[in-house]
């Protein structure tokens, strides 16, 4: 028997605990629910988790510092629940690490559609990508090693990715020196259509310049074409 996928809501209200845990487990998921921080370091102790429900406002560390620290030791996928309205904290979620969120209020039904979109992706590359047979990318000054999702600089130095930095780098490289909009984007590193308003890409591409040592003012690897997207300028060949 398939074991249940295991979700960790942390969120400091029980009755949204309670709910969402509720709802998540009559549709086939396992849940854990904590109030804080500190608990939600203990869970990720006791056990395997495969995605969190993070929520922005907690007592004591909050959720853009949680999620920055876990980051920094862990890939687990996490969905950041947010203010409605507050584009900043959505922003400097996603900069932080998350790999998508949910405005407050929202319905549980469009939670467990997210879900199962973030651990789709998490496992897989988009299914309307080309796989790769080699299992080392070159591209300038860089090699990405995609067995274990790590960037190496040309001194040696071994760069981790998020998943979320690594789809998206993935996807670029799959599409050197071809101009991809950010509805592209956003269809093939998040599996939904683009909001208007959604700033989201424009973000990660920001994170992605920075871990690649790319001058945002004039970058030389990921270049933005006015009015279309963004370009991979360099060209990739395989290893391995």
């Amino acid at each position: 028997m398939e074991t249940p996928d295991h979700i960790l809501i942390v969120d400091d209200d029980a009755e949204i605990r309670k709910l969402l845990g509720d709802y998540l487990q009559k549709n086939g998921l396992k849940t854990t629910a904590v109030a804080d921080g500190r608990a939600m370091w203990q869970a990720l102790e006791a056990g395997r988790v495969d995605l969190i429900v993070l929520d922005l406002m907690l007592p004591g560390d909050d959720g853009l510092t949680l999620c920055r620290n876990l980051r920094a030791r862990s890939e687990i996928p996490v969905l950041m629940l947010t203010a409605r309205g507050d584009e900043t904290d959505r922003i400097v979620g996603l900069e932080m690490g998350a790999d998508d969120y949910l405005p407050k209020p929202f319905s549980p039904r469009e939670l467990l559609a997210r879900i199962k979109v973030i651990l789709r992706r998490s496992r897989s590359l988009p299914d309307n990508l080309r796989p790769e047979d080699a299992r080392l990318l070159r591209f300038s000054d860089w090699l990405l090693d995609t067995a274990h999702r790590h960037l190496v600089s040309a001194a040696g130095v071994v760069t981790p990715l998020s998943g979320s930095e690594y789809r998206l780098l993935r996807i670029f490289l799959s599409h050197p020196n071809r101009v991809l909009n950010r509805d592209q984007l956003v269809d093939l590193t998040q599996g939904r259509e683009a909001d208007p308003l959604d700033r989201s890409i424009d973000v990660q591409v920001s994170r992605l310049r920075h871990r690649l040592g790319d001058d945002p003012r004039d970058p030389r690897l990921i270049k933005t074409v006015r009015g279309e997207g963004y370009v991979l300028s360099v060209p990739v060949t395989g290893e391995g």
